[in-house]
């Protein structure tokens, strides 16, 4: 009966315009609609089929503003048990390293983790780099961008498909998983489901709490910068072309001065 814990993140919506703010240049995340990242959610529903199958408990576990408690409710409605929300202001602008430290201090407040299921990458960052580096700072093993994952006894399993083929992974748990797009179809919030989130318990954290000084966190003492940025160009009404008999040799002679072909 594994203690499974899933790390999620709210992000902006992909149908909303994304802004970053001036001066520090992050992403401005109170200009946009905020949910519950597919990929996360791919990511609890497959912990709460490990749990559906062999019993136990699904904490999911999120660091963010006040705003992120919306998509922990969401993941919350889809059947985990319980959630740890990590808010301190001084995390804003922390980049994947800090905010792989910091997930990894949390982790280390909840006993018992025999395995902790992370999305493969954040729509809003496409780092796709904490869940290994969260495993280097617990010394724990992990088994990265997974399409298929089976939890058996005291080992879990999974493939990897990669431009070479396809990878079976091996490790003991405890150990630290990421799955993509392929794992699963999650499911939708019942209406007992969304009801009884507004139950469930929810743990927060600051930094102080977690042992995290702030001044090794944050946009100011971040590994990387952002001094600048040039906004995408608008787009252009295009090239029309009617064919009359020679459309196919007009396409490719217009992808041939793209240099797309």
């Amino acid at each position: 009966m594994p203690n499974i814990v899933v790390l999620i993140k709210q992000v902006p919506d992909t149908w909303s315009e994304r802004k970053l703010t001036d001066g520090d240049y992050t992403l401005d995340r109170e200009a946009a609609d905020a949910i519950l990242d597919e990929i996360n959610e791919r990511a609890v529903e497959e912990a709460l089929l490990i749990k559906e199958a062999q019993g136990g408990e699904v904490t999911v576990l999120a660091a963010g503003p006040a705003r992120a408690t919306e998509a922990i409710r969401k993941a919350l409605s889809m059947g985990a048990d319980k959630a740890i929300h990590i808010q301190d202001d001084a995390i804003h602008g922390s980049d994947a390293v800090q905010t792989a430290y910091i997930l990894a201090a949390a982790l280390g407040q909840i006993e018992g983790v025999e395995l902790v299921i992370a999305g493969n990458e954040s729509t809003d960052g496409r780092a796709g780099a904490v869940p290994a580096i969260v495993a280097e700072y617990l010394g724990l093993p992990q088994l990265t961008h997974l399409r298929k994952l089976t939890v058996d006894g005291d080992k879990v399993t999974g493939e990897r498909e990669t431009d070479e083929g396809v990878f079976r992974l091996e490790a003991g748990l405890p150990a630290i998983v990421s799955v993509n797009e392929k794992i699963n179809e999650p499911r939708f919030p019942s209406f007992k489901g969304i009801m009884a989130a507004k139950k469930k318990e929810v743990q927060t954290f600051t930094l102080a709490d977690l042992g995290v000084d702030p001044e090794t966190v944050g946009v100011a003492n971040a590994g990387t910068q952002v001094t600048g940025v040039t906004p995408k160009p608008p787009r252009t009404a295009g090239e029309k072309i009617v064919d009359e008999g020679e459309g196919g040799n007009q396409i490719a002679t217009y992808l041939v001065g793209q240099k797309v072909i």
